[in-house]
């Protein structure tokens, strides 16, 4: 048999790598940035045009290459960054496989332009899909200068997935915004399509954060800052006051490379429970400083998945060092909040010595500051005695029989036309939150917040389709300030908004003014409604229109019916029910869940024996 395994060319290896290396314009942005920074500047520009597609460029104020560097950095693991498998190990650059350059000249048109400062002229190279097409010499500023052109140009499949300009630039200042948080002391600018987006002065930490997530973040800054020989904590967290409902303002930065942690995630929110809603996220930029050798940032194409030598740790530290934080500015829903000796100690933990001693020792002390015997908990014991009463109350109301036996949803439908639901025989009311009612084949148990949710959808659908949804304008026009990745998507949602009844114009610098809203939506509510939107809608995998305006239309059932007033009266429970069996798909809510479950009168007298 003919052998049939042979070596990959060069080419199709790059693009291959390329792959996974460069998914987007966004990740060519951030290879690009990253560069920069490694090479020492202190003034980056990025430019670019259709999102990225068709032209990024970025110069920067770095030390430059020489004549074969320039060359050089376009093979495949050719780096300046590692010498050796222990500097693998010491990693303090942004980069250091030296794919990034190699993986984007496989799929785009680049040229570069790079000067060493104590040179009189610079290098200029054109690529073309790993081919050099020209290296001659040039006059260039100090530093380097580099273009990407048509990205994905000889890979069409790949250039047909990406998605819309307006996705594609929100993940480019994604990229961008985690960059420049990453590193405040270097000054930034950005412009996309010839108009500037950013303009980013070297600054501290804080000015960083007002000038790029806007200003009124500012007085929910709450400052962190924790330093022992194992780890340093910096950075800022938000107020519980100002928690949202959506995960975008959440940054960790890890020897300052921004990290995805699910796990450190959990560490800070649970510093913050009983101070923030149970669907509410905590703001938070925070800098987590280690020795390098205790974490391994080699386990991801982006870098941005790591591991820790003692995940552990990491967590009590951070966990403790949020409490004391949160404490320090009087925030804690403990009565006696006296700081314990052990956080007091955390500047003066020693650095864990060979063997695991050590480390369980301030593990466990760490793990128990802010404990739960400091914490309040109040429960209102009489308040169960009050719901059996209820529940006996009606438990001597008659049941109707059911000579002939049905099942499920169907039952229910059948008895609701047959006007047999009846809350003046059979309805209670149980903690604000189900409605159980007598039925002809037994109890219905209708999950009051669904049914409302349902109703509430059916009515917005219709209303949608029609094209007349009725709208009040807002004596007071309200003005909000949204991130960058947040305005423009939210300025992308402004044609669907309007069908709903939101009357928003743009205002610049990411800001909107809100000049009309649904009649139905409570007010103050809609800022809350908008910023669920953006959540739910960023985080969907396609960009279909038809699953955005179902996404507007669910997030706008789901904040009426939170705010609706409590069914108390036996005719509002009964309009309910009407409402609910009225709908075209009464048993799941928008989202799908189970709106009402029915218990049959055998099913009853079986368990009661």
């Amino acid at each position: 048999m003919a052998d049939v395994i042979q070596l990959l060319s060069d080419h199709l290896a790059n693009q291959i790598a390329a792959g996974e290396v460069i998914q987007r314009p966004a990740s060519a942005v951030k290879e690009l940035l990253e560069n920069a920074i490694d090479a020492g500047a202190t003034d980056i520009q990025l430019v670019i045009k259709d999102a990225g597609k068709e032209w990024i460029q970025v110069i920067d104020n770095g030390k430059g290459m020489s004549v074969t560097d320039a060359r050089m950095s376009f093979e495949r693991h050719a780096t300046s960054k590692i010498k050796n498998i222990e500097d693998l190990f010491r990693i303090r650059t942004m980069g250091f496989r030296g794919e990034a350059l190699a993986s984007i000249a496989a799929v785009a048109q680049v040229e570069l332009k790079t000067r060493q400062k104590d040179n009189d002229t610079g290098t200029r190279i054109v690529i073309e899909a790993t081919e050099v097409k020209l290296q001659e010499t040039c006059a260039t500023a100090e530093g380097t200068n580099i273009i990407i052109k048509n990205l994905f140009f000889n890979v069409p499949a790949r250039r047909h997935f990406l998605k819309s300009n307006t996705t594609e630039l929100r993940h480019v200042v994604d990229e961008f915004t985690r960059v420049t948080l990453a590193h405040p002391q270097i000054a930034f600018r950005m412009w996309h399509n010839g108009t500037e987006q950013f303009h980013l002065p070297a600054g501290n930490l804080k000015t960083r954060i007002v000038d790029l997530l806007g200003g009124s973040c500012e007085k929910n800054l709450v400052p962190v800052g924790e330093k022992t020989e194992f780890l340093n904590i910096n950075g800022f967290i938000g107020k519980p006051s100002g928690a949202t409902r959506t995960r975008g303002l959440q940054f960790f930065f890890i020897n300052n490379r921004f990290i995805r942690n699910s796990y450190l995630n959990h560490a800070l929110v649970a510093a913050y429970e009983g101070l923030i809603e149970k669907d509410s996220f905590p703001f938070y930029v925070l800098y987590l400083e280690t020795d390098p050798a205790r974490v391994d940032v080699n386990v991801h194409p982006t870098k941005q998945e790591v591991k820790f030598e003692d995940d552990k740790m990491m967590y009590a530290y951070l966990n403790a060092a949020v409490k004391h934080a949160l404490a320090r500015n009087n925030i804690s829903p403990s009565l006696d909040f006296t700081l314990n000796k052990e956080i007091t100690q955390l500047s003066a933990v020693t650095k864990p010595q060979e063997g695991n001693a050590v480390t369980q020792v301030q593990r466990g002390y760490l793990a128990n500051a802010f404990s739960q015997k400091n914490q309040a908990h109040f429960i209102d014991r009489n308040d169960g005695l009050k719901k059996w009463k209820d529940l006996y109350a009606i438990a001597q109301q008659p049941i109707p029989s059911n000579p002939k036996p049905e099942t499920g949803f169907q039952t229910a439908l059948h008895d609701k036309q047959q006007n047999q639901l009846s809350t003046g025989q059979g309805s209670l009311l149980v903690q604000g939150s189900l409605l159980i009612t007598t039925v002809k084949s037994g109890l219905i148990v209708i999950h009051i917040r669904r049914a409302q949710e349902r109703i509430w959808y059916e009515r917005l659908l219709e209303q949608w389709n029609s094209g007349k949804t009725p709208s009040q304008q807002m004596l007071f026009p309200a003005t909000y300030e949204f991130p960058p990745p947040d305005a423009l998507l939210l300025e992308q949602l402004l044609p669907d908004l309007s069908r709903v009844g939101f009357d928003i114009v743009p205002f610049g610098n990411y800001t909107f003014v809100v000049q009309g809203v649904p009649t139905d939506l409570p007010a103050g509510e809609e800022k809350n409604v908008l910023d669920e939107v953006i959540d739910q809608i960023k985080h969907e995998a396609k960009d279909a229109v038809g699953q955005r305006s179902d996404k507007l239309l669910m997030q706008m059932a789901r904040r009426l019916s939170i705010n609706k007033h409590s069914i108390q009266q036996p005719e509002t429970q009964q309009a309910l029910i009407d409402e609910l069996f009225a709908c075209s798909q009464p048993e799941f809510s928008p989202t799908g869940k189970k709106i009402f479950t029915l218990l049959r009168k055998e099913s009853l007298d079986e368990m009661l024996g």
